[in-house]
C-alpha cells in the first residue's frame, strides 16, 4: 500500500511534466512545418557534407596564413 502512495503522485507528476512539455512545444512552433523535413530529405539540391567541402574554394593563404587547412 505504501508503494501506491509513492507511485500515484510520481505518475501524476510525470504525466503533468509530459503535458507541460507538449504545450511548450506547441507554443514554440515545433509542429508548424510537419512536411518540411520530409521534403528536405528528398531534395537533391544540397550535396552531402563531404562533397560540399571538396567543392569549396581553395583557401587564400593571405587571409588564413601559410599551412592552414
Amino acid at each position: 500500500m505504501t508503494s501506491l502512495a509513492w507511485l500515484v503522485p510520481a505518475a501524476l507528476f510525470l504525466g503533468l511534466l509530459g503535458l507541460g512539455a507538449f504545450f511548450w512545444a506547441l507554443k514554440s512552433g515545433q509542429f508548424e512545418d510537419l512536411d518540411g523535413a520530409a521534403w528536405r530529405i528528398l531534395e537533391d539540391d544540397v550535396p552531402p557534407p563531404a562533397e560540399r567541402e571538396s567543392a569549396a574554394e581553395p583557401h587564400d593563404e593571405a587571409r588564413h596564413g601559410p599551412g592552414s587547412p
